[in-house]
């Protein structure tokens, strides 16, 4: 008995050295001396010298001036990869990819071939018809309860702009408290659809928004209040646009544009993605530099090009870039975006 205790103890404790200690500091050794950048984390400087990511995680770029990466369902939280689990008959995925192809698709011939889409959803959306009937706003909630009530939830400031609102519709409260008497204190979230309604009476062909007005002092305040335009018609709208105009013959835009990755974390897009979104980036370096617009596309371009690299050498899969790459090389090249 007591062999067999020893044989035990000693394969147990040789286990524990060769798995917890040796195995580690093996790979840390090799890691270190022929990988450093790699098994550190591929950890990148900006220009000042200071921190500002890894190349092999997300980040969140929203500025005109940089590429923007593929949507993520894990808001670029490096703690919580996830993919949005949402199956293709899911509503809310026609939904979040109708609002990404809302402000950025292009008309693909015609007399608009290469133009916006967005100018002309924001025209329709002012006129307050949808298949041939009025109060577009009212519709989409009374269709699509649930976008309604994400909309409240999105932001605090939304809750509240609906609080507000009930405190002054008291009789519509009441009813709707009538209607649905399991619901005697009802949240803000419950009254969406009710708001959105009602809302929609009293603004045709308007929606409600955040707006940031300047104040004295160099401050700014931002509201909600009634708007026909913008990036919330644009995207929130697109979809029912969409169905209004079924012949309108739009270019297509590179998947992963619209699509998150299994992770959420991708650092990479596509180089298609990446010359679908290089007007936008050119345009806005050149105001910004006050440069000439076709020299300013000509170096992003071939940056592009410099940095675009394919899998195994380029022996299989297409031509990816790295986001925060470029985009690091395009802050030393032009320097910070104003504003």
């Amino acid at each position: 008995m007591k062999n067999h205790v020893t044989k035990s103890l000693w394969l147990l404790g040789s286990t524990v050295v060769i798995c917890c200690l040796v195995y580690p500091l093996v790979v840390w050794a090799i890691g270190q001396t022929f990988f450093p950048f790699t098994a550190n984390g591929s950890m990148v400087t900006g220009p000042d010298g200071k921190l500002v990511g890894s190349l092999q995680i997300a980040q969140p770029f929203t500025k005109d001036e940089y590429f923007w990466p593929r949507p993520s369902a894990a808001s670029y939280d490096g703690s919580a990869s996830a993919s949005s689990t949402l199956a293709a008959s899911n509503y809310l995925l026609r939904d979040r990819v109708a609002r990404m192809l809302g402000p950025i698709v292009k008309y693909a011939s015609g007399a608009k071939k290469g133009q916006l889409v967005a100018p002309d959803v924001e025209t329709w959306f002012q006129q307050d018809r949808f298949q041939g009937n009025p109060h577009i706003v009212a519709q989409w909630a009374d269709n699509h309860n649930e976008l309604a009530q994400s909309w409240v939830s999105a932001d605090p400031s939304h809750a509240s702009y609906i609080t507000d609102w009930a405190k002054g519709h008291k009789a519509e409260v009441a009813d709707w408290v009538k209607q649905n008497p399991a619901t005697p204190q009802p949240q803000a979230s419950d009254l969406a659809v009710m708001f959105f309604e009602n809302f929609s009476k009293q603004n045709p062909g308007k929606f409600p928004s955040a707006v940031t007005t300047q104040l004295p002092g160099g401050k700014s305040q931002t509201v909600i209040e009634p708007v026909a335009s913008g990036s919330d018609v644009q995207s929130i709208f697109f979809d029912m646009w969409r169905q209004d105009h079924p012949d309108a013959d739009l270019a297509n835009v590179p998947g992963d544009m619209v699509t998150t990755s299994g992770s959420g974390l991708d650092p990479h897009i596509t180089l298609d993605n990446a010359e679908y979104q290089l007007d936008r980036v050119a345009s806005k370096w050149a105001t910004d530099t006050k440069r000439d617009p076709t020299q300013i596309h000509a170096e992003i371009g071939q940056i592009l090009q410099t940095d675009a690299f394919a899998p195994l050498g380029g022996l299989v899969g297409e031509k990816m870039i790295n986001v925060l790459q470029v985009n690091l090389e395009l802050t030393k090249r032009y320097g910070a975006p104003q504003g």
